[in-house]
């Protein structure tokens, strides 16, 4: 079972500020953690350090008891799978043929893929809604469908550790709440590791297992929903009030932004 770990993680683009701090995360199998943080707050460079794209100045990244630095290009896209926040779409090549790219950290760039690999492509998307379009070339998609084509790889990639950046970005609202059901279920099914950025608190209210809240280069607050997710510290980190309140169907909080000089409730 894989085991991701971060330890006293500082990171900075310049010598003159850190993005992050002396910042520490054990993400869990069979748990969904939602990151959370005002823009600029080092979730991106985060996810990009835990998948070793990035190299911290201090601290270490351990994956299942080895610093990830130490792993090999392959054997690591094997237990960890990255989906960026952006991604260039260049190539005239079809969602089948970008979603089978997922399969390389298995089967090298030259092996064909075998009955197995294709079902593993099959799957991935299906879950994501994307088979009606694997044949259209990847320059012709919307950018809704660019972004799920991305998580379909993600997921062929066949990775126990998931490290999602803002996966329902560029969604319509019904494939937002579609692809986070479909990645908690995975989790569970699987006991996968996924870390997910979002914007959402929302969503995050109603997909998350737990949540860290990024603010002032470190983790502000980790911990369930209810523990994180509190007026105080939505204010403290995004410098506004609202007011929660019980959603109707899931009973999780709905957070409700209130403007300047009005009053919450």
């Amino acid at each position: 079972m894989t085991i991701l770990r971060a330890e006293n993680l500082t990171f900075g683009f310049d010598t003159e500020r850190d993005v992050i701090r002396e910042l520490s995360l054990e993400l869990r199998p069979g748990e969904l953690m939602v990151l959370l943080g005002g823009n600029g707050a080092g979730k991106t460079t985060l996810l990009r350090i835990l998948a070793g794209h990035l190299c911290p100045g201090g601290g270490r990244v351990w994956l299942d008891g080895r610093p990830v630095d130490e792993w090999s290009t392959r054997d690591r896209a094997q237990r960890l799978a990255l989906m960026p926040q952006a991604e260039r779409c260049e190539s005239a090549i079809s969602v089948r043929e970008l979603v089978r790219l997922g399969r390389a950290a298995h089967r090298g760039w030259l092996m064909p893929l075998n009955e197995a690999d294709e079902h593993i492509v099959d799957e991935a998307l299906a879950v994501t809604q994307m088979t009606p379009f694997q044949e259209q070339a990847i320059t012709t998609l919307s950018g809704g469908q660019w972004r799920r084509a991305i998580l379909a790889r993600s997921l062929t990639q066949g990775a126990s550790a998931l490290l999602l950046d803002e996966p329902t970005s560029g969604l319509d609202l019904r494939h937002q709440y579609e692809c986070l059901d479909h990645i908690r279920r995975l989790v569970r099914e699987k006991q996968l590791i996924a870390i997910v950025t979002l914007h959402d608190l929302n969503q995050a209210a109603m997909f998350a297992d737990r949540i860290s809240l990024l603010a002032d280069q470190r983790v502000f607050a980790s911990g369930s929903v209810a523990e994180v997710l509190t007026r105080e510290r939505i204010k403290q980190t995004y410098g506004i009030d609202v007011s929660i309140m019980q959603h109707p169907v899931y009973a999780t909080p709905v957070i409700v932004p209130v403007l300047p000089g009005d009053v919450a409730c």
